[in-house]
């Protein structure tokens, strides 16, 4: 059997306590994996721990390791994005995060389905222990509404641990320069031969998630946005039950008129129409405004990442070259 390059591109952000626990667990799933030539590849976020330096430790002492150091803090599906396209060379490329709630030894099974034939091998989460009913709940809504107005389907409780072979890396490195990325709903996009995996969420090792609720629903808003258009067809169907709210309404007014004459003629009118339509234009004011802040976002050309740093067995700490400085897509 031929022998398989395999590249884990794990982000890492604030976690100077779990990495080694990480590292440890990594090298006897590697060690055990029969004909893969397996590598690690960390890329962390400007962190405000010492996560950088533990980092260095692990580089230095194992030659099977390397890591990316961004310029900044530009979030978990940029640094997701910026590994698999340093791991392009690889026969199939492994994401995962480094908190330890994706296991390791899930690994193995990845790789029988990507020998299988598969292109892309997701993951469908269980729930983990440490996850409170809040960001349970949250999640759960997000993922029905997606499904109910995205185009493509949704896979509820899908996470961002998953295989993707050498050419889906090579595809999406070539030819999605998008900023706004919402990676579960763009692999399902692209096709090529899927399948999926469930998993057992692990409790967290140490910390908490780093994912607070605004980055929440930061990554809900990239997702709804990049993959529908409904939300903006929606204003048909909002204008069109607010008319015939404002026809009845108009009704009901004139019966009351008429049966009681001591009702000022026309000031609930007024005034519920007056709520109603305010209400209905600033929330699609919003929506659009959502969908132009996007579009600005895309049309300045700023670099998606920036590596600031590459960290590797041969000399420790390289300088990165210039063309690996910025990465616009």
């Amino acid at each position: 059997m031929r022998t398989t390059k395999l590249t884990v591109v794990t982000p890492v952000y604030n976690e100077e306590a779990t990495l080694p626990h990480f590292h440890t667990r990594m090298q006897a799933v590697l060690g055990g994996l029969e004909n893969v030539e397996g590598r690690i590849l960390y890329v962390m976020d400007r962190c405000s721990d010492d996560s950088e330096n533990v980092l260095r430790q692990i580089v230095a002492t194992d030659p099977n390791a390397s890591a990316l150091v961004l310029s900044s803090r530009f979030g978990h599906q940029m640094s997701l994005l910026a590994g698999v396209e340093h791991a392009v060379d690889a026969d199939a490329i492994v994401m995962m995060d480094s908190d330890l709630q994706h296991p390791p030894e899930v690994i193995r099974e990845l790789l029988d389905r990507y020998r299988d034939g598969y292109d892309i091998v997701s993951t469908v989460r269980d729930a983990a222990e440490d996850v409170g009913w809040l960001r349970s709940f949250l999640g759960s809504m997000f993922y029905r509404l997606l499904s109910g107005i995205s185009e493509i389907p949704i896979t509820p409780n899908a996470a961002d641990f998953r295989l993707i072979s050498g050419r889906v890396a090579r595809t999406l490195s070539e030819g999605f320069p998008e900023r706004s990325m919402f990676l579960r709903g763009l692999f399902t996009w692209m096709g090529f031969r899927q399948t999926a995996v469930r998993f057992r969420a692990e409790r967290r090792f140490a910390g908490r998630s780093k994912y607070s609720l605004a980055r929440m629903m930061q990554l809900a808003t990239a997702g709804i946005l990049s993959f529908s258009t409904k939300p903006l067809q929606l204003g048909i169907y909002v204008g069109f039950l607010c008319a015939c709210s404002a026809f009845l309404m108009l009704a009901l007014s004139m019966v009351a008129y008429v049966f009681d004459r001591t009702i000022p003629s026309g000031w609930t009118t007024l005034v519920a129409l007056l709520l109603l339509f305010s209400g209905v234009q600033l929330v699609f004011m919003g929506i659009l405004g959502a969908y132009i802040g996007g579009v600005y976002e895309e049309v300045k050309g700023r670099p998606r990442y920036i590596v600031a740093e590459m960290i590797g067995h041969q000399t420790g700490s390289a300088a990165p070259r210039p063309q690996e400085m910025a990465h616009h897509g």
